[in-house]
């Protein structure tokens, strides 16, 4: 009998890697996938043996650095959200050319519904794209399994193997019992006759693209014991992955008939088609379940007579999470008598600026500057973190947020338009994410564009995590070629609002670049003192005892 604990289920995929040996563990923070990382992070602290865990700059370089431990022969985990694998799509998808060494596993966690993402996609879709496996839990103990079972799938195959979660399920808290820790074991550096493989010139990817398509039937059969077909009586059968599973079974306890249906249960990818296929010859009408883009419904709708019922007929709605009311609605189940149906009318609270949030105060700066200047209805680019609230009513302080980064690059598309001024808001940890490129071609671009930066210090939105841009922001922004007189480093405060403002409109009116920082710290990592060891740490760094060439921390 393992060891048993409490976990979400993103915790449960971190906890895993850290049972099946990793040697590192990477990635950008995004929920819904940020507690898989820090769960694991807080595992290899407790208990280094030799492993890291790190933050990234990004997800690419997350994923590069995962990929990096794999080619040294180490087991590693890299997290992020389903956005963020866009970020990562160059590194991801020439990874499963050059192949692995050490196992690893990629973990995404999607948001249907959007409830704290820009669009809801599929990573299935992604998977699918690159021609490597993916593996689908439905509980939390599955999280957990399936993630040892990743790792030995990407060094049997010798690919990467992702891991798909969704909110609600990376957010769900069960039971979970672990098995024994593996200590990190490496199998060497990639051999030299394995260089080329790696070398990715056009020669060599056209024949690793060659070997990686030879592997689909292997890679078919070494899934093959995680799907499966369970015949029943009748010809209306249901098919479910992910939460559709487990929204089936949980219903299943309360209708026991839908234990009998015809089931097709799928939970790693690519599927038999001979599977797919036996369900499809039992059933005249098929009703999918899968969360959430119509993947598995596509596939079965091509492949048989059986009318197929889901999110492309209008039986389950094309957008937003699964939920076990559209399962009862699409099977018609009727609530046993006697039992009064639950109905729950709760309030829509929607999310707000914490109380003495510095980002509020940037804002009111911004918004009484453009005022003086004559320009009250600007067009203000924003980006992605929680400032990105000020989008929002009564503030409506800025107009367009499309995707990390976009912000700045967008400022510059404008102003070569003729907008005039054009302003850009991002924060710091997004600056180091993806603005650093767009400030280095507005730097050059010699238009108006003034960027803001609002440095909190911390990854706030998704709880706090030390930014890479820490106490970096000057020397990254002259680095990047904007001159020393077109940066100022503001304290957003109501006290200094007045000067604030009148710094904003000098910055404004300058024909070229120019950056504005409005540092102050997160009033939720004040309050947890997040930054406590940091900055002691600076302190003692910067005092005259310290060494000259002491890198600070």
């Amino acid at each position: 009998m393992g060891q048993s604990t409490l976990a979400l289920g993103v915790e449960a995929v971190g906890c895993a890697a850290f049972d099946a040996g990793i040697k590192g563990a990477f990635g950008y923070p995004g929920t819904p996938s940020t507690e898989g990382f820090e769960f694991v992070e807080a595992m290899i602290h407790a208990e280094p043996a030799g492993r890291v865990a790190r933050w990234a700059a990004n997800e690419k370089v997350a994923y590069d650095l995962a990929l990096g431990v794999s080619y040294a022969g180490h087991r590693a985990l890299v997290t992020m959200k389903h956005v963020g694998l866009n970020v990562a799509m160059d590194a991801y998808t020439n990874s499963a050319l050059t192949g692995v060494r050490g196992g690893l596993v990629l973990l995404v966690a999607d948001d249907p519904g959007m409830h704290s993402s820009q669009n809801e996609q599929d990573s299935r879709r992604l998977a699918e794209f690159a021609w490597l496996p993916c593996l689908e839990p439905s509980t939390v103990q599955e999280c957990y399994d399936h993630t040892l079972r990743a790792f030995e799938l990407s060094e049997a195959l010798q690919v990467p193997v992702m891991v798909r979660l969704v909110t609600r399920l990376a957010h769900c808290r069960a039971a979970l019992t672990r098995r024994k820790t593996l200590a990190p074991a490496g199998l060497g550096v990639a051999p030299k006759a394995s260089v080329q493989d790696w070398v990715l010139i056009p020669s060599n990817a056209r024949r690793r693209y060659l070997d990686l398509l030879a592997k689909q039937p292997g890679l078919v059969r070494e899934l093959a014991a995680l799907n499966r077909f369970r015949p029943g009586p009748g010809r209306r059968g249901v098919v479910v992955s992910g939460m559709g599973r487990a929204y089936l079974d949980q219903l299943a306890l309360e209708y026991p008939d839908l234990a009998a249906l015809p089931r097709l249960e799928v939970a790693a990818y690519p599927v038999d088609p001979q599977l797919e296929l036996a369900f499809l010859a039992q059933v005249e009408e098929a009703f999918v379940f899968e969360e959430d883009y119509p993947v598995l419904e596509e596939r079965l709708g091509l492949r048989g007579t059986a009318k197929v019922h889901g999110r492309l007929d209008g039986t389950i709605p094309r957008t937003g999470e699964l939920t076990p009311r559209m399962l009862k609605d699409a099977l018609g189940l009727v609530a046993p008598e006697g039992r009064p149906a639950l109905s729950l009318d709760l309030p829509l609270r929607a999310p707000q600026f914490c109380d003495g949030c510095g980002h509020v105060d940037a804002y009111e700066a911004l918004r009484a500057a453009l005022r003086n200047l004559g320009v009250p209805d600007a067009r203000v680019f924003g980006d992605i973190g929680c400032y990105t609230l000020a989008a929002q009513e009564p503030m409506a302080a800025i107009h367009a947020v499309v995707e990390m980064g976009a912000s700045i690059s967008m400022a510059v598309g404008a102003a070569l338009a003729g907008q005039t001024p054009s302003v850009a808001v991002i924060g710091d940890s997004t600056f180091g994410h993806s603005g650093l490129p767009a400030l280095l071609t507005a730097a050059g671009s010699g238009v108006n564009v003034t960027l803001l930066i609002l440095d909190n210090r911390v990854v706030g939105m998704t709880g706090q995590q030390p930014s890479q841009a820490l106490d970096q922001m000057e020397r990254m922004v002259l680095g990047m070629g904007i001159p020393e007189a077109q940066l100022q480093v503001l304290t957003p405060l109501p006290r200094q609002h007045e000067a604030n403002v009148k710094a904003l409109e000098s910055a404004l009116q300058h024909p070229g670049p120019s950056v504005v920082v409005f540092r102050r710290e997160c009033i939720q990592s004040l309050r947890r003192g997040v930054l406590k060891e940091h900055d002691r740490a600076l302190k003692a760094c910067i005092e005259p005892a310290c060494p000259a060439n002491e890198v600070r921390p």
